[in-house]
């Protein structure tokens, strides 16, 4: 099974390569499928390549859920002011 993450791009070396970092791991991405892409965007992240541009508020969330799966408090509700 494949899965894309979402990533933050922190700096655009051509128009087709991308760094990308999520919590801390940074990575090179290519941007031939989403040119439109800009430093401080976040993009999902999928084979190295970024698939689409993503709301940071809709990663945050992401975020919370994974935390919550290992174990840690709930935060989704906080988040999203439930």
């Amino acid at each position: 099974m494949c899965l894309a993450f979402p990533a933050k791009i922190t700096e655009i070396k051509n128009s087709f390569l991308a760094t990308v970092e999520h919590s801390g791991i940074k990575r090179e991405t290519s941007l031939m499928l989403l040119p439109e892409a800009k430093v401080g965007d976040y993009v999902l992240v999928h084979a190295g390549f970024a698939m689409q541009i993503v709301d940071e508020e809709e990663v945050k969330i992401r975020d919370a859920l994974i935390a919550e799966m290992n174990g840690a408090e709930r935060t989704v509700h906080e988040i999203n002011k439930i």
